[in-house]
C-alpha cells in the first residue's frame, strides 16, 4: 500500500509540474520567441518543478533535460529552425565530469583501504576526552575530508565512526546533539573549499570555462578554504554555546573498536593510495606551473588505482554516477538557456532596473541560498550562474563563485541537504534542531562569499 501511495504521489507531482510549467510558458512567452526559446522556457519550469517535487530522482531529471533538448531542438518536425544538438549531449565528456570522477575514485580508494578510519582514529585520539575539544576535532577532520570526498560520503563515514560514542552518550546529551549537528555543518563547509568538494563548485567552474575564464584548482581554494574555516569555527562556537555547558570528560574507548585491516596487501594498497593522493593534489594545485589541466590530472587516480588493483569493477560500479549525470544535465540546461537567447532577453529586462552590481551580488547570493533549500545546490547553481553571467558580464567570475559558494549554505530544512537527512535518520535529533545551524550557515555563506570574493578580485 505504501508503494502504491508513493507511486500515485509521484505521478501527481509529475503531472502537476507539467501543468504548472505549461501554464507559465503560455503566460510568459512573447510573440517574438522562436520555437527553441519556447521549448527551453517550458523545460526550465518543468525541470524546476521536478527537482522541487521529486517525482523522479534528480539525476533522472537531468537525463530528461538532455533527451528533451535533443528531441525538441534538433527535430525538424517540431522545430521550424532545428539546431545542432551535439553540444547538449557532449556535456557527459565535459572536463568537470572527469574532475568529479577523479575525486570519486580517491574517495572510494580511501574508504576501501581504511584510510578514512585511520584519519579519524588519529583525529579523535588527539582531541582527547574534553567534549569541546572532541567536537572541534571531529568538525575539523570532517571539514578536511569533505574537501576531497562528497558531503554525503563524508557525513556517512564520520557518523559511522562516532556512532558508538553517540549511543553511549544518549539522545538527551547536549554533546550528542552538538556532534550530530556539527558533522553536516562541517562537511558542507568543507565542500565549499575545493572544486570537487561539491558539484555546485564544479558546475560554476564549468560554466566559467565555457565563457573563456579558467579557474584552477588552487585558485578556487584561495576563495573557498578561508570561508570554509571561518564558517566551521563559527558553527563550532554556536554549538558549544547552545549544547555543551560543561567540560566533563567523556569516554573515547569506542576508538579501539574501529578496526583497520593490517594485512600486507592492505598496507601496500594504503601506501599506493597515499602516493596517488599526494601526487594528484600536488598536480592540481600547481597547474599554472606545468600546464596540465585539472581534468587531465584525474587520469592519474583513474589509471593507477585500477591498474594496481586497489579498485576493481565492483568498486567502480558503486561510484556516485547519478551525481555525474546530474551535473551533465545542469550544464546542458545552462547551455540551452544561453544559446537560445533566453538569458539575454530576461537579463536585459533586469538591466533596465539599473541596480548597483553590489546589490545584485547580494540578491543572487541570498537567492541561491533560498532556492538551494528547496532544490539542491547543484541545480540552483546550474540555473542562476548563466543568468548572472548575462546580467553582470563584467563580473562573470565574481558572480559565479558567489552563487556557487552561497548555494552551499542550504542546511535549514531536512530536505535541504542529504547530510541533514543522514544525521536525522539516527533518531538522535529533531527537525527543529536544524534551525540553529541552518540559519547560521544560511546567513554566513552568502555574506562571507560576497565579501571575500570581492576582496580577493
Amino acid at each position: 500500500m505504501k508503494t502504491i501511495n508513493h507511486q500515485k504521489k509521484s505521478i501527481r507531482n509529475f503531472l502537476l509540474s507539467f501543468g504548472i510549467a505549461f501554464g507559465l510558458t503560455l503566460l510568459l512567452k512573447e510573440p517574438g520567441f522562436n520555437d527553441s526559446q519556447v521549448y527551453v522556457l517550458f523545460l526550465l519550469f518543468f525541470a524546476i518543478g521536478l527537482w522541487i517535487t521529486e517525482p523522479i530522482p534528480a539525476f533522472a531529471v537531468s537525463l530528461f533535460i538532455i533527451a528533451f533538448l535533443v528531441f525538441a531542438l534538433g527535430n525538424k518536425y517540431f522545430n521550424s529552425a532545428p539546431e545542432n544538438i551535439e553540444e547538449y549531449v557532449s556535456t557527459f565528456s565535459d572536463g568537470i565530469i572527469w574532475l568529479m570522477l577523479g575525486g570519486f575514485f580517491l574517495a572510494k580508494a580511501m574508504a576501501k583501504t581504511n584510510l578514512d578510519v585511520a584519519l579519524f582514529k588519529f583525529t579523535l585520539k588527539i582531541a582527547g576526552t574534553n567534549p569541546r575539544n572532541l567536537l572541534m576535532g571531529v568538525m575539523i577532520a570532517t571539514m578536511i575530508a569533505s574537501m576531497l570526498l562528497s558531503n554525503t560520503a563524508t557525513t556517512t563515514m564520520v557518523l559511522a565512526m562516532i556512532m558508538p560514542l553517540l549511543i553511549s552518550l544518549g539522545k538527551e546529551s547536549g554533546v550528542t546533539k552538538a556532534l550530530v549537528l556539527g558533522i553536516p555543518f562541517a562537511s558542507t563547509a568543507g565542500g565549499m573549499a575545493t572544486i570537487i568538494g561539491t558539484p555546485a563548485n564544479a558546475i560554476a567552474v564549468g560554466a566559467l570555462e565555457k565563457s573563456g575564464i579558467t579557474v584552477e584548482f588552487i585558485d578556487w581554494m584561495v576563495y573557498g578554504v578561508p570561508i570554509a574555516i571561518v564558517i566551521t569555527v563559527a558553527g563550532y562556537f554556536a554549538l558549544i554555546k547552545k549544547y555543551i555547558k560543561n567540560t566533563t570528560p567523556i569516554s573515547t574507548a569506542f576508538i579501539d573498536d574501529l578496526q583497520i585491516d593490517k594485512s600486507k596487501e592492505s598496507s601496500q594498497q594504503r601506501k599506493i593510495v597515499i602516493a596517488v593522493i599526494i601526487v594528484t593534489i600536488g598536480l592540481w594545485i600547481t597547474t599554472s606551473l606545468h600546464g596540465i589541466k585539472v581534468a587531465s590530472v584525474c587520469a592519474l587516480p583513474l589509471v593507477v588505482l585500477t591498474l594496481t588493483g586497489v579498485l576493481d569493477g565492483k568498486d567502480i560500479r558503486t561510484l556516485a554516477w547519478d551525481t555525474l549525470l546530474l551535473i551533465a544535465g545542469g550544464l546542458s540546461l545552462g547551455l540551452a538557456l544561453q544559446h537560445t537567447g533566453l538569458l539575454d532577453h530576461y537579463a536585459k529586462m533586469l538591466i533596465t532596473l539599473q541596480l548597483n552590481s553590489l546589490v545584485l551580488f547580494f540578491i543572487f547570493g541570498f537567492l541561491a541560498v533560498i532556492l538551494a533549500n528547496v532544490m539542491t545546490n547543484s541545480t540552483t547553481t546550474a540555473l542562476i550562474v548563466p543568468i548572472c553571467m548575462v546580467i553582470l558580464p563584467a563580473f562573470k567570475l565574481e558572480a559565479s563563485m558567489i552563487v556557487a559558494l552561497s548555494s552551499s549554505g542550504a542546511l535549514l530544512l531536512l530536505a535541504s541537504s542529504p547530510s541533514n537527512a543522514i544525521v536525522f535518520n539516527t533518531g538522535l535529533i529533531e527537525q527543529k534542531d536544524f534551525r540553529l545551524t541552518g540559519i547560521l550557515f544560511g546567513l554566513l555563506a552568502p555574506l562571507l562569499a560576497i565579501l571575500w570574493v570581492l576582496l580577493m578580485t
